[in-house]
């Protein structure tokens, strides 16, 4: 009868053992992500925030251009204001050195282009890679991250 009872405690403290070993490690990893997750959410916005802010470079706006385009069938024109962002204030110097050569550079690369081409969503970003491309070679110092066409209408008679 002795040999019962010492049985049976051995299982209670057995069944005991075996829901200590489930719900422990349930619970720190409960635990664990519920303080990760006030403790450092918080931060990581902060942090996303903060590098979203940095990454927007220079300004700088080149104005309005009124251009012919290469259509052959019909007068097409073009009126276009572009806003360049530029990486620091070296290269925001640099492009106000160049101004005439970048300017001159923008009105080829936009007259080259048909009507149908830039009305395009397509056409609009090949011709914001062309131009960055195009101005980056003039620039020496630093380059244009991005082309941001502020204004862009197209008219055909």
């Amino acid at each position: 009868m002795a040999e019962e009872a010492k049985e049976a405690r051995e299982e209670k403290k057995g069944g005991f053992k075996r829901i200590l070993l489930i719900v422990l490690p349930l619970i720190l990893v409960i635990g664990g992500g519920a303080s990760y997750f006030f403790l450092f959410s918080k931060k990581d916005k902060k942090e996303e925030t903060k590098h979203l802010s940095s990454q927007v470079g220079i300004m700088m706006d080149l104005g309005t251009f009124t251009l012919n385009l290469a259509d052959k069938e019909v007068d097409a024109y073009a009126r276009v204001s572009i806003t360049l962002e530029l990486s620091d204030q070296k290269v925001r110097q640099e492009v106000e050195k160049r101004l005439p050569i970048i300017k001159d550079a923008v009105i080829d690369v936009i007259s080259s282009k048909t009507s149908t081409f830039v009305k395009t969503p397509e056409g609009r970003e090949n011709l914001r890679l062309e131009l960055i491309k195009r101005i980056n070679t003039i620039l020496i110092e630093g380059g244009v991250r991005n082309i941001y066409f502020t204004e862009f209408v197209v008219q055909t008679t």
